[in-house]
């Protein structure tokens, strides 16, 4: 099978040059473990976790998705089950930590859960090997690489890559706006992005926001990116954590039925359905807040509009759960396991890129 060997392969210590982006509300352990024994990045998701610190206003049933255990427990188990699960491969991982301001006290215990666990168990520390942040400032996380953790920070623009090269990170994520769930309110796509942040910074890029195949990947490296994160693509995998009806929402889409809505902290971009369009109804009607300084309950409308759509995903209610994901649904057409999806992305990229110097003239 045809390979591509890049600087982010070396950096994260992985085969393939593909991260598995990090996403709530599931845990992402199975998908973790499928990317990870495939050759790629897999990553745990703990932001639903903490949704059990907010009882009363968390937007998922956080019970009926984790049980009664607190999230530091929720995610120690996660990370036991993923060193179990990749052992054979001898793959490495990640978590992944939101880390805006709405969400630090979850932040610092998620940080502190990972470190404990590495110290914990020797097969964890050789496993376990990468942080993710997202959704904020990266400067107070610093201190993760003095934990021997490779550290990653996902960004929004020229200005935050440079904040968080500054700041030490060992990978830029530039995500562009195509990109499901969490995204900036500028409209800045991977197109622009992408370029830009990699010419900005010295700190090895991997593009995020519509990467979902071999094309993608071969204009990824293009556009100066050492390797791509990928989410919806995941989520529509055999392996994936996700409710069959997400699934199959994103393989039935087309890249226009996606939307822009105020979701927990920040927009986030849903599939499109009567519950998205709620939300999109309600963020038009009531300025958006997103949290930043207010009691939860000013935004009640909208809490409730996501926690029924939670329900409704698990109870199988295709029109009104709620589901993020990005404009490369209309990109996606099958429900493949993780090796295979990989393994094709590979070696597609690998036709595309020897194949250029056929299709182009250089003088």
């Amino acid at each position: 099978m045809a390979s591509l060997h890049t600087e982010i392969c070396d950096v994260l210590g992985i085969k393939h040059p593909i991260l598995q982006g990090g996403m709530g509300p599931y845990k992402t352990e199975d998908l973790a473990i499928a990317v990870t024994n495939a050759g790629a990045l897999g990553v745990i998701s703990c932001i639903g976790m903490a949704a059990t610190l907010l009882p009363d206003a968390a937007p998922i049933d956080a019970v009926r998705l984790f049980g009664t255990d607190p999230p530091p427990i929720i995610l120690q188990k996660s990370i036991e089950a993923v060193t179990k699960g990749t052992k054979g491969s001898r793959g490495v991982f990640g978590v992944n930590i939101p880390v805006a301001s709405e969400f630090l006290l979850a932040s610092e215990m998620f940080a502190r859960g990972v470190v404990e666990a590495m110290e914990s168990d020797s097969d964890i520390e050789r496993s376990l090997r990468v942080v993710v942040t997202s959704a904020g400032n990266p400067t107070p996380w610093a201190q993760l690489k003095k934990q021997g953790l490779i550290w990653a920070h996902v960004v929004p623009s020229v200005y935050h890559a440079k904040k968080a090269e500054k700041a030490g990170t060992d990978v830029i994520v530039a995500s562009g706006h195509e990109g499901g769930a969490h995204v900036s309110w500028d409209p800045v796509h991977s197109m622009v992005l992408v370029p830009a942040v990699a010419k900005a910074v010295k700190t090895p890029v991997v593009a995020a926001g519509g990467f979902c195949d071999g094309n993608t990947l071969a204009a990824a490296l293009c556009l100066g990116a050492k390797g791509v994160q990928m989410g919806t693509r995941f989520i529509a995998t055999k392996e994936s954590d996700f409710e069959p009806i997400w699934k199959q929402a994103i393989i039935e889409r087309e890249e226009r039925q996606t939307l822009v809505g105020r979701g927990l902290f920040g927009p986030m971009r849903f599939i499109r359905n009567k519950r998205a369009e709620s939300i999109v109804k309600q963020t038009l009607e009531d300025v958006p807040r997103f949290y930043l300084g207010e009691p939860l309950d000013s935004n009640e409308a909208i809490l409730k509009l996501e926690r029924d759509g939670f329900e409704d995903l698990i109870d199988a209610k295709a029109d009104t759960a709620l589901m993020f994901g990005g404009e490369a649904v209309g990109r996606i057409e099958d429900l493949p396991t993780v090796r295979q999806l990989i393994d094709e992305i590979i070696s597609d990229a690998a036709k595309i890129i020897q194949s250029l110097p056929n299709q182009v003239i250089t003088k």
